[in-house]
């Protein structure tokens, strides 16, 4: 059985990409394959055929962190994990001193939140106020780039940081497969004959929580909010019925994809708290567009899952010594299913 440590792997520091390329499809693309094959992302229309349908995810990245005060003047960061509606939010609180339930929290621009639910280690909030929250995040937040990067947003990630298609607001975190794409290349794979369509899955903090236990199977994922609509639907039968090949930008299309899968091929909205680990039976997605992951982490997991621990291994060490960018601005692998 895997465990935890059969997910690791030491990544030199200045490997992690903290910034975005001058141009989002400048990016390198690794080709898994028996011999891997170096290419720019440009280049993935080389890699995409007449039928084919790639599935984009459109959420878009909110500027979820906000910073406040106690009413008696202690310092508070609210980061946001969930809008229920207007009035509530689900959030990570920080704070120096433990979180009662009652605890006021003054955010900017005279608005205040109330800490009404302790939910594991995040917190159910109340807005006191009548207002319309993601106008408020829009104006007030912060953006949240990744722990890893050790800085702050500045202007530039407000839009290098969000896909060219976002659309739906409510993530934390970027789609980051996503962000290789420009308007250009989606209509030059369009012009392909290759169809393009979108789901919708709105990325939680969770994205970033390591895994905590060896035995990897007593993981708890992070639940997330999905989307698909009847047109997706209908290209995905339409694709599998001609034989082209259903092919996932980032690991939450993927999520999205086969979690409909094992529910029913039918629009829907939901939650899913899905965790694919090697093992796992995939159903709908034939490839898989994605950056490169944290170690130990479940993407980790995933991209082993669907490509082969052994091939994922040694990609990772291919891109290492060759000197890929990693993470959320980083290069780019192009994965095909293992059966």
């Amino acid at each position: 059985m895997l465990q935890l440590s059969d997910f690791d792997y030491h990544l030199p520091e200045q490997l992690i990409a903290c910034q975005p390329l001058a141009n989002r499809d400048d990016s390198r693309l690794l080709v898994v394959d028996e011999t891997p094959q170096d290419r720019q992302f440009k280049h993935i229309l080389d890699y995409l055929n007449a039928g084919d349908l790639l599935v984009l995810n459109n959420t878009r990245v909110v500027k979820a962190r906000l910073f406040g005060h106690k009413p008696t003047g202690g310092k508070v960061e609210v980061m946001l994990e969930r809008v229920i509606n207007n009035h509530e939010i689900i959030a990570h609180v920080g704070t120096s001193k433990a979180i009662k339930i009652g605890m006021q929290i003054e955010l900017p621009a005279g608005i205040s939140m109330q800490v009404i639910e302790r939910m594991e280690n995040i917190f159910r909030l109340r807005i006191v106020q009548d207002i319309d929250i993601y106008a408020y995040l829009e104006q007030h937040g912060n953006l949240p780039l990744p722990p890893y990067m050790q800085r702050q947003a500045v202007l530039d990630d407000e839009t290098r940081y969000q896909t060219v298609f976002a659309q739906h607001n409510g993530s934390v975190a970027a789609p980051t497969a996503g962000l290789h794409f420009t308007p250009e290349l989606l209509a030059q794979i369009r012009a392909k004959g290759v169809q393009i369509s979108y789901v919708t899955l709105h990325v939680g903090s969770g994205t970033f929580k390591p895994v905590s236990v060896e035995n990897i199977a007593e993981h708890k994922m992070h639940s997330e909010v999905f989307e698909i609509s009847a047109d997706t639907i209908e290209l995905i039968k339409q694709t599998k019925l001609a034989g082209g090949k259903v092919i996932a930008v980032g690991t939450t299309s993927l999520r999205t994809l086969e979690s409909v899968a094992k529910r029913g091929l039918y629009p829907q909205r939901g939650e899913t708290d899905i965790f694919i680990t090697p093992g796992f039976k995939f159903e709908l997605v034939d490839k898989l567009i994605t950056n490169f992951h944290l170690p130990k982490s479940t993407l980790l997991m995933l991209v082993a899952a669907f490509s082969g621990k052994t091939q994922i291994d040694a990609s990772y060490q291919h891109a290492i010594q060759n000197n890929y960018r990693f993470f959320s601005y980083g290069d780019a692998m192009l994965l095909t299913r293992q059966d």
